[in-house]
């Protein structure tokens, strides 16, 4: 039998609910771990409340309602992570250790244990009890270094949850090196991950050169015209990828009539930023974006749609690529897979999202009758 994924049989428990945790424990997932998430009785993780974010961020994982304050659900707990191969747990610094799940206590029972820590600012330093969202450590980690000399408020921030999504990124790389490092040593490990510095990692290229002494990396003299969003003439937008090829800038001005412009080199384009844009502007108002991208595909320019999130399903290599597909058993619900793709193992559709404590009774029979589960000493 095909296996449905490369962590076919491996166990993931989570504590972590809202975003980043969920988005990691969902790739796993999709790469056939078996992912149950433990949430609060009654109320279950916060996501819920935001029924679609939910609904997105936790398919094909089976849900256990546990009370972590009450002393016999915090037994169950530690049970459950005793059968775990992963543990990933979102609190505040020193919150699992309160419930009798903090990492010392659960690794002398179960050595294999891969037990990552998500939080904002690590497990140590003087921020680590700070609390926090992803403006914050996208602010502390330099992504706003552009906004800092604006005058007065800077408003609205930017949309996109940077931190949250870096962070689930590593937070599932730390995962699997875990397993790996477990495979070759038979030892598990604890993974503090802060998203602070997950957003660290990512901002290097524009770090390193502060670090090194040579300061902030000098600014462009003027914008790149070829790299930009141009109006059409249906009014529909066209994204030009030419960051610095000084032949793709040649193909672009020989197929707009520019060809005046077509020997600039990137530097003497950027020096003309304005003005070439304002060319550039004018000369694709006179076609429509269906004329554009089949030219530009046939001669070698990279270009494309500006889709509308509505548009995106109905894109050709979307569908051809079967990004999104429907879930399994869930009425038409459809959900965007995970990028990766494996030769030798199947890809089957996950259920949808489970409903508050479905799968409570069912897993603790599964405690029950299985001899496996690793013991956890007594405090």
């Amino acid at each position: 039998m095909t296996p449905s994924g490369p962590l076919s049989g491996v166990r993931i428990v989570t504590f972590a609910p809202l975003y980043q945790g969920p988005y990691a424990t969902t790739l796993l997932a999709d790469l056939g771990a078996d992912v149950v998430t433990v949430e609060r009785p009654g109320t279950g993780d916060g996501a819920r409340l935001q029924g679609v974010m939910f609904a997105a961020l936790n398919r094909g994982k089976r849900s256990v309602a546990l009370n972590l304050k009450a002393p016999e659900d915090q037994e169950t707990a530690r049970r459950l992570a005793g059968t775990a191969d992963v543990l990933v747990e979102a609190f505040r610094p020193g919150t699992m250790e309160r419930y009798g799940l903090g990492y010392p206590r659960l690794s002398a029972g179960h050595p294999g244990l891969v037990y990552v820590s998500l939080s904002g600012f690590g497990q140590d330093g003087p921020y680590r009890d700070r609390a926090g969202h992803d403006l914050m450590y996208q602010a502390a980690a330099g992504l706003l270094d552009g906004l800092v000399d604006r005058p007065g408020a800077v408003h609205p921030p930017p949309e996109l949850e940077a931190g949250a999504i870096v962070g689930a990124l590593y937070a599932a790389l730390g995962a699997l090196a875990g397993l790996v490092g477990r495979a070759a040593t038979g030892r598990g490990t604890h993974v503090d991950l802060s998203t602070h510095e997950a957003l660290l990692s990512v901002m290097s290229l524009r770090l390193e050169p502060v670090l090194n002494g040579s300061g902030a990396p000098a600014p462009e003299p003027g914008p790149e015209p070829g790299y930009g969003l141009y109006r059409c003439a249906d009014r529909r937008l066209i994204a030009l990828g030419i960051g610095f090829e000084d032949h793709f800038w040649a193909l672009l001005c020989e197929a707009t009539g520019l060809t005046a412009y077509a020997g600039l080199t990137q530097a003497e384009r950027a020096a003309q930023g304005g003005t070439l844009a304002g060319l550039l502007s004018e000369a694709l108002s006179t076609r429509t974006y269906a004329h554009w991208q089949e030219l530009f595909d046939r001669i070698g320019v990279p270009a494309g749609p500006v889709h509308r999130l509505r548009e995106i399903p109905d894109d050709p290599h979307v569908r051809a690529r079967q990004a999104i597909r429907a879930l399994n058993g869930g009425d038409g619900r459809r959900y965007v897979r995970q990028p990766l793709r494996f030769s030798g193992y199947g890809a089957p559709d996950p259920a949808p999202a489970p409903g508050l404590g479905e799968h409570t009774a069912s897993l603790l029979r599964e405690l029950d009758a299985s001899p496996h589960h690793q013991e956890v000493p007594e405090p």
